[in-house]
């Protein structure tokens, strides 16, 4: 890690973003790096929550590479590595982009590049979901090129949800689903120029596709027009009971309308509900993205 950056910034926006914290009093390790924090769940071994400050104006470009490594900071034991991506197709997904914290000098850049590919920044992300042109991926860009036209500053937490009925393969619980939410400095309507706190939430199910990589199905059965991936733009709330996480301050400057859904239980199977099973009226709050234009910003 580069010592002369800490971490995540809650004031990067001008408008404080606490780092989003774990609820339910889970064993968790707040590691900081290049322009972002990982908040690393000890008995899942994945991170929980996630959080960059992007500074769109100082992006710079620096080769890629893909030395994935344990962070010395932690036990080996508590991280997911190797052993799990090893002759599958599940992939190790960046939970924070490789390419969000490189802004700032070249020394920055290249160390926040570098620690980007740390295990505790994966999370086991079906391969077509990790490598392909979809929706998920291009959320962020749509976002970063809405502030950019403003502010050229956003932050971007991003997790898996740990869900208790996860499916289990070489000893690690995979994540049914992950979510992302997106924050920015607006300002408000009544005093012009005075910041005031934007934010933006989705919601990405790879149940399908990861029953097929984990051999619980032999082919998808008539995928969605997305592919076997369901996104959603969800409220904040919700996504905030989903992944047990603290996220008060970004739910109040939620831009979808905050209607709460009242779901039985927590996590990827309530949240497989939502995408799934209940009823039209229950399901109201989550909105189905087809295409970027579907995003309310």
């Amino acid at each position: 890690m580069d010592s002369h950056t800490p971490g995540y910034s809650p004031s990067f926006l001008t408008v404080d973003v606490p780092l989003p914290r774990p609820v339910d009093g889970s064993k968790t390790t707040v590691l900081e790096y290049v322009h972002f924090s990982v908040v690393l769940q000890h008995a899942r071994r994945l991170a929980q929550a996630t959080a960059v400050n992007i500074d769109g104006a100082q992006l710079v470009d620096v080769p890629r590479g893909d030395d994935w490594h344990f962070d010395p900071r932690v036990p080996e034991t508590d991280q997911v590595g190797n052993d799990v991506y090893a002759r599958n197709d599940l992939d190790r997904g960046h939970l924070v982009r490789r390419r969000d914290p490189v802004w700032g000098s070249t020394t920055e850049a290249r160390a926040a590049n570098e620690a980007t590919f740390a295990f505790t920044n994966a999370a086991p992300q079906a391969a077509p979901f990790n490598q392909g042109p979809i929706l998920w991926l291009g959320l962020e860009d749509h976002v970063l090129g809405y502030a950019q036209a403003r502010h050229s500053k956003i932050s971007v937490f991003t997790g898996p949800v740990l869900d208790d009925e996860d499916p289990r393969y070489r000893g690690v619980q995979i994540p049914r689903l992950f979510w992302k939410i997106a924050a920015w400095a607006g300002t408000t309507g009544d005093d012009v120029g005075a910041p005031a706190l934007r934010a933006a939430g989705f919601v990405l199910d790879q149940s399908a596709e990861l029953d097929v990589v984990l051999a619980k199905k032999t082919v998808l059965s008539e995928p969605p027009p997305l592919g076997a991936y369901l996104t959603y733009q969800a409220p904040i709330v919700d996504i905030g009971r989903l992944a047990g996480i603290d996220v008060t301050e970004l739910a109040a400057a939620d831009v979808l309308q905050p209607v709460s859904l009242q779901l039985e239980g927590t996590g990827a199977s309530a949240g497989a509900r939502a995408g799934g099973t209940l009823g039209a009226g229950e399901r109201a709050a989550w909105v189905r993205l087809s295409g970027l234009e579907s995003v309310t910003l």
